[in-house]
């Protein structure tokens, strides 16, 4: 009998401990994780705060579970409650318009606006007069050109590359030539030289291209050319896989690109200081939009024969670039952390203009990056020599009113004839005409 309940008892009490352990473990994962599905949480918070989400293409909440759910949630702030669920899954948030937000993979050159004021004001700490500047810039110019490797690159270029040239084309007030430099085994520089007709001593102004369908386009054949009528020679280049290049050139969207690129700007300055005896080598600037901004910085940084930067819609201290060929070597992480406006002041007290516009990242560019500008270049009392053209109506492009700031720009510093500016006397050619011929 005893035997009996002693079993009934084992039995009982077996069952009693299974049922309290999973009870333990139960209230265990419930009380220390409290998860939940994302898109429950997302949408609670968006009804919370009266918002829409969009989700990018390879961002899947199918079945995903996010941990401590509802305490990621700050009722007094969107920002901190989207910060705190989106960093659990290596996700960023970026405000659209209206109420619309779009969540996205993390992207290691894009950050948000007040971060890139934290970053200003950090880099603002570091140096308060011409010598702790020229130190801090010192140690950029160095660690960029490490980090790039592009003397490592420039050391494995064909050497002694002839350029082919085509035959000079005429037109109103401004000659056309198609250059071509072989730069690696099989892979070649493409551009086109704008001339003016004018007589004597030219600036040079070398124009690195954005992402833009091709350099063949309206409206880069438009500047150029109106540069080139006011008195300057200009040169362009393909990027990296694009344009002509795209024959060469399996994939644009490498860190490849970012050192090809910088290298095309650097050779077509040695090809045109050397080989032309008609050009000003105390005018020599470059100028580019969007990710060809990117590289006129760079030029500039690389280069001390750069005399005048102007940088179209691209600088900004919260975005570095979206493409590999703007930030796929990490030149940012240069002197333990910089950015594009720090970067682009390296020129100081050389002159620079910054074109911004209301539709992009630069719309932060009078209340943040040209005031930060301002400040390295009064350490030489050359305020002067920086400005900041600001259209808060435009969009990301090179439109009229852009391309009319880099006339005004070049017509000041340069001293080009501004009553040469007038688009409509520019032949707008085809892009079988502006394509190099590659003689093997």
């Amino acid at each position: 009998m005893m035997t009996m309940l002693y079993k009934r008892y084992l039995i009982v009490a077996a069952l009693f401990t299974v049922h309290y352990s999973l009870f333990t473990a139960t209230a265990q994962t419930y009380e220390t994780q409290y998860r939940k599905p994302v898109s429950e949480v997302m949408n609670n918070v968006a009804k919370r705060f009266n918002v829409k989400f969009k989700f990018d293409s390879n961002v899947d909440t199918a079945g995903v579970m996010l941990s401590y759910a509802d305490f990621r949630i700050r009722p007094y702030s969107l920002e901190q409650t989207l910060d705190n669920i989106c960093k659990h899954f290596d996700w960023n948030w970026w405000k659209q318009s209206g109420n619309l937000y779009k969540i996205k993979l993390y992207e290691y050159p894009r950050r948000h606006e007040d971060e890139g004021k934290q970053m200003l004001d950090y880099l603002a700490s570091k140096y308060h007069n011409t010598q702790e500047w020229e130190a801090r810039r010192a140690i950029l110019k160095k660690e960029v050109r490490e980090r790039l490797e592009i003397d490592v690159f420039l050391d494995s270029c064909v050497k002694d590359a002839k350029p082919i040239l085509s035959k000079v084309r005429k037109h109103d007030g401004y000659t056309t030539q198609n250059i071509c430099i072989e730069l690696t085994p099989g892979q070649h520089l493409f551009g086109t030289i704008y001339t003016s007709l004018k007589k004597g001593k030219k600036s040079l102004i070398v124009c690195p291209d954005g992402h833009w369908p091709s350099r063949y386009r309206d409206d880069e054949q438009q500047r150029l050319a109106t540069l080139a009528r006011m008195g300057a020679v200009c040169v362009d280049f393909d990027l990296y896989g694009y344009s002509q290049s795209a024959a060469e050139v399996g994939d644009h969207h490498s860190a490849r690109a970012h050192i090809f690129q910088a290298a095309c700007g650097l050779k077509l300055l040695d090809y045109m200081l050397k080989s032309r005896k008609d050009i000003d080598p105390t005018r020599v600037a470059a100028n580019g939009g969007s990710g060809g901004g990117t590289h006129t910085v760079l030029l500039a940084l690389l280069d001390d024969r750069i005399t005048a930067s102007a940088p179209v819609v691209h600088v900004a201290s919260h975005f570095d670039g979206g493409c590999p060929c703007e930030s796929g070597m990490p030149v940012q992480l240069a002197g333990d952390g910089t950015c594009e406006a720090e970067l682009a002041a390296i020129i100081a007290p050389k002159p620079l203009l910054l074109v911004s516009d209301g539709g992009d990242w630069t719309s932060s560019n009078p209340e943040l990056e040209y005031p930060f500008i301002q400040r390295i270049f009064s350490f030489y009392d050359a305020k002067d020599q920086v400005r900041n053209i600001h259209l808060p109506d435009e969009r990301h492009d090179f439109g009229p009113n852009k391309r009319q700031a880099v006339y005004d720009f070049f017509a000041d510093v340069f001293a080009l004839d501004r009553s040469m500016i007038d688009e409509s006397k520019v032949t707008i050619e085809p892009e079988e005409v502006m394509r190099s011929e590659i003689k093997n």
